[in-house]
């Protein structure tokens, strides 16, 4: 989606595995919500996205494969998670603990300490994320160059 009408990317983790399995289980139905920390929106200068905001779901290659469109955007502290946003994350999480260390060995991992500038950032129940449910409203036929 090139040109002047080109949407925003919707990225989920970093490319590699983890994306590949989350951008699968957008397409499969199963992922229909993400969690961010707020303090990426603040550090990248982004605004949050809204409701009824469209966006292209990005694969590893970073490839443009679907337009997903944000349904409802929720800020609250961490340790306000509940079981639906876990099931609704579509990784296979049966319970907020076990989707919190997911989300915890993530946001204390390398890549993310670095993106935030921060070597020793940790999460605890009073830091803010930022839960997007969205819905798929088209899938993008894959073009193969070459």
């Amino acid at each position: 989606m090139t040109g002047p009408h080109a949407l925003k990317p919707f990225l989920l983790a970093f490319p590699g595995p983890l994306r590949d399995r989350l951008v699968a289980a957008v397409l499969s139905g199963e992922k229909v919500a993400t969690t961010g920390l707020l303090v990426e929106y603040e550090v990248e200068n982004e605004e949050l996205p809204e409701a009824g905001e469209r966006s292209a779901l990005i694969d590893s290659d970073g490839r443009e494969v679907a337009v997903v469109e944000i349904t409802e955007v929720q800020v609250l502290p961490l340790g306000e998670a509940d079981l639906r946003l876990a099931l609704d994350e579509g990784e296979g999480f049966l319970s907020v603990a076990h989707w919190r260390e997911a989300h915890e060995r993530f946001w204390h991992s390398d890549d993310m300490r670095e993106g935030l500038g921060d070597p020793s950032f940790v999460v605890d129940d009073s830091t803010m994320v930022v839960v997007e449910r969205f819905r798929v409203v088209e899938v993008l036929q894959l073009r193969l160059d070459g």
